[in-house]
């Protein structure tokens, strides 16, 4: 009877050893830092740049959207550049998280002459202060998901004006002639 319970014990000891012998040496994936969503992010010293998308749906004009998260107790001016462009951004990121989409204060930075098409990445460099830039490869999206409907970018109004509408005649009561 005891052989029968030593046996027992080291079978289950013996199983229990190799269902969790995996876990010793397998890596584990959450010690690895990944983007969990479409966008992508970057660290510039203490300010973190998040989930940066470019959403466009003709690949020439299109919206840099993204959120920062500064943890430092002060403001920070983050400058913002596209790879290959004359556009320059400036965005002041506050203390804690401040996301430019348009849902809050802070809209998205509008990128003329984007000249990359939906699929394609964008290299954007981000720096602040004396901080050594970082460079994003972001990726560049359509508004045909939901999510990013409200952010492709609207036509810019034009300073020409319009063509008045002629009136059209007023049907009248009086015989005519």
């Amino acid at each position: 009877m005891k052989a029968r319970l030593i046996a027992s014990i080291v079978v289950a000891g013996a199983v229990a050893l190799g269902m969790s012998g995996c876990n010793l040496i397998a890596p584990q994936a959450t010690l690895k830092q990944y983007d969990a969503s479409d966008g992508v992010g970057v660290t510039v010293g203490s300010v973190a740049v998040r989930n940066a998308i470019v959403v466009s749906d003709d690949g020439e004009t299109g919206n840099l959207v993204f959120s920062v998260a500064n943890r430092d107790d002060r403001a920070h001016t983050v400058l913002i550049e596209i790879e290959g462009k004359d556009e320059q951004f400036q965005v002041l990121a506050e203390p804690g998280l401040t996301t430019f989409d348009g849902s809050g204060a802070n809209d998205p930075l509008r990128i003329e002459s984007l000249g990359v098409q939906p699929g394609a990445i964008v290299d954007v460099f981000f720096q602040y202060g004396d901080e050594t830039g970082a460079t994003a490869s972001v990726p560049v999206l359509t508004g045909e998901l939901l999510e990013y409907s409200t952010l492709v970018p609207t036509p810019l109004p034009t300073d020409e004006p319009t063509e008045t509408p002629t009136p059209l005649a007023t049907p009248t009561t009086e015989p005519t002639e």
